[in-house]
């Protein structure tokens, strides 16, 4: 466990405990407002912008923001941030809340529409479909009903609103199980979002030792935060926290986030790395950690 959260508004720098240092100003943070981000966002010590994942990838890349959790797709394109380490929201299995909503077989499936907000779901949906050539036609998400042959790409709350009034009407292909079903025997998670700090920022260190700080305190109280809910059943939230989520970026996510780049090259959704290719040769996402 990391010691107390640091405050992160005092007029000047001073030691916090053992390890810590505040900083003289507040960083502008940005934070998805889903259900699985709560862990790692309530009870920080200060102003939070929260806004759609597309959207914060945009801030943050703008300037506008110093730090967010968002899609770990932005780091992968533009990889000049600090990643928080120890801190994501991936899963190794099913995630519950990244699925498509179909009906019939997946592979008879002619039109998927797509949410702009989830960039890394949308890669990640591209790279499992043809990786079974399966090869839709993507489309912009639609407010109507959907018709046979057409499916949705849904994320975070809308997820799991959507699947818990609509269970028996469509199936769902949990794109968590999909990624897991790859390797199967093979514990490598699906990294869906991370803390990113841009390289300006002077002391990340100290927001980073914060947000670990912030995650540690909340996932141990893990009970509290669950009866603060007041839209989802506290069961399910409990199954989704404890069964579907993993919050950790250890080294078998890292792992997995490298797997999830080499995909992405391979389908033309990165660059390619120059050749050779081999095991042996090819370079890594580099991880710039704090």
């Amino acid at each position: 466990m990391h010691s107390r959260v640091p405050k992160l508004n005092s007029p000047a720098p001073r030691v916090v405990g053992r390890d810590s240092v505040e900083p003289t100003n507040p960083p502008r943070i940005g934070c998805v407002k889903y259900l699985n981000a709560r862990p790692l966002i309530r009870g920080w010590p200060g102003h939070v912008e929260f806004d759609h994942p597309s959207s914060l990838c945009q801030r943050l890349a703008r300037g506008n923001l110093d730090v967010a959790l968002v899609s770990s797709f932005e780091f992968l394109r533009n990889p000049i941030y600090r990643i928080v380490d120890d801190v994501s929201i991936s899963s190794a299995g099913p995630v519950y809340s990244v699925i498509v909503a179909h009906q019939g077989e997946i592979s008879q499936v002619e039109e998927i529409e797509l949410d702009p907000a989830a960039e890394t779901s949308v890669n990640l949906l591209r790279c499992l479909l043809a990786e079974l050539n399966v090869n839709p036609r993507f489309v912009p998400k639609s407010t109507a009903s959907i018709p046979e042959r057409r499916a949705r790409l849904l994320i975070g709350d809308q997820a799991i609103r959507f699947r818990q009034k609509h269970e028996k009407d469509f199936h769902f292909w949990d794109l968590g199980e999909q990624w897991a079903s790859r390797r199967r025997g093979i514990d490598l998670p699906f990294v869906y979002a991370l803390w990113l700090i841009r390289p300006e920022v002077v002391d990340p260190g100290t927001i980073a030792k914060g947000l670990r700080v912030l995650q540690d305190e909340n996932l141990a109280k893990i009970d509290n935060l669950i009866a603060e809910e007041k839209e989802f059943d506290h069961e399910f939230c409990a199954r989704y926290y404890g069964e579907h989520l993993r919050f950790s970026f250890g080294e078998k996510e890292k792992e997995g986030f490298r797997e999830f780049q080499r995909l992405c090259q391979k389908h033309g959704l990165l660059p390619k790395e120059p050749q050779p290719t081999t095991a042996a040769t090819r370079r890594e996402i580099e991880f710039n950690l704090v």
